[in-house]
């Protein structure tokens, strides 16, 4: 990566763009995020890598969704991981979209209580589209990324198990959505949907800290 900093005013006079650690200088005109982002990826294609993460001020963002407008910032700051580990690429973005969507169902939780139950049920179908993503990413896996051992369920068997659990979930609530009112909705989120995407963090979560592992160790396939 070239060396330096791309100053623009703002706040604080300048923005720092890393990637991988190693400063960039961005081409005249690259100032909003989403040419940073573009830049960046850029950057990281010619190297035959891809963007996995990208921090803004501190903040991760979802690379999975579009880019907030932002009109100042001080530091952007990318990492990537080679093609050849797109394994932890999908892991991340499962970790994101998992995150993402629990945000928004603890949100949920309340707004479906102030707003009448055809708008409490549109709101549901949103969410229920955003509990599928990461379960639909982590179907995207390799066969192979992790060998398991002692019997343990196969890569094939755990997401077929995680694809029922979200059809199951889903048709549980759609059912409360007949409701006259939005109390059970809400109580289905709390009780039903939020535990379940917090296991499920906590799931990919740990896959994704032992594939890492795997790499470190320069083993392309780890038990899970």
């Amino acid at each position: 990566m070239s060396d330096g900093f791309f100053n623009i005013p703002g706040i604080r006079g300048e923005i720092e763009i890393t990637l991988d650690g190693s400063p960039v200088r961005l081409p005249p005109g690259h100032r909003s995020l989403n040419a940073i982002r573009c830049y960046l990826e850029t950057l990281a294609l010619e190297k035959q890598r891809v963007l996995c993460s990208l921090n803004v001020d501190g903040e991760p963002v979802t690379l999975s969704l579009p880019l907030i407008h932002q009109e100042a910032f001080c530091r952007v700051e990318a990492g990537t991981v080679a093609l050849k580990e797109t394994s932890v690429l999908l892991l991340k973005r499962a970790i994101q979209q998992a995150e993402h969507a629990r945000e928004c169902v603890e949100t949920a939780i309340t707004l479906v209580l102030i707003n009448d139950v055809h708008e409490a049920s549109e709101l549901w179908w949103n969410l229920a589209r955003q509990l599928k993503e990461p379960v639909l990413t982590l179907s995207l896996l390799p066969d192979n990324t992790c060998e398991q051992a002692d019997g343990r369920a196969s890569l094939t068997q755990l997401r077929k198990w995680q694809l029922e659990q979200v059809a199951a979930i889903i048709k549980d609530v759609d059912k409360v959505c007949c409701s006259k009112d939005t109390i059970p909705l809400s109580d289905a989120l709390e009780n039903r949907v939020l535990p379940w995407l917090q296991e499920l963090s906590e799931f990919i979560n740990l896959w994704h800290e032992t594939v890492m592992a795997g790499f470190r160790l320069g083993i392309s396939n780890v038990v899970s």
